[in-house]
């Protein structure tokens, strides 16, 4: 087995899971975006959202600020540097791989 391919079993499972992945790559194109943004980009539900994006932010990859536009509460996503330098890596060990 090539060095590369190897290196998929080293991948960063936070990011490798489907939904998450879909998330991050939206976060790394968007300075940031809020809740309802992402939910309607990602088709996710609510619950399976908010709890990736608690993974993420657990994970220090994703910052997350509440709060209120008037009297609406609104929360805001932006990807962390740590987390667009681990997108950045899992996508040069995707690009090895396949190649």
């Amino acid at each position: 087995m090539s060095a590369d391919l190897k290196a998929l079993a080293d991948v960063d499972r936070t990011i490798h899971e489907p939904a998450r992945l879909m998330i991050v790559s939206l976060l790394y194109i968007s300075r940031e975006t809020d809740f309802l943004w992402l939910l309607n980009q990602t088709g996710l539900t609510k619950g399976n959202l908010s709890a990736h994006l608690s993974k993420l932010e657990q994970a220090a990859y994703v910052e997350v600020e509440k709060r209120f536009q008037g009297k609406i509460p609104q929360t805001l996503y932006r990807l962390t540097k740590t987390g667009r330098r681990e997108l950045d890596r899992y996508r040069e060990a995707m690009r090895k791989a396949i190649a």
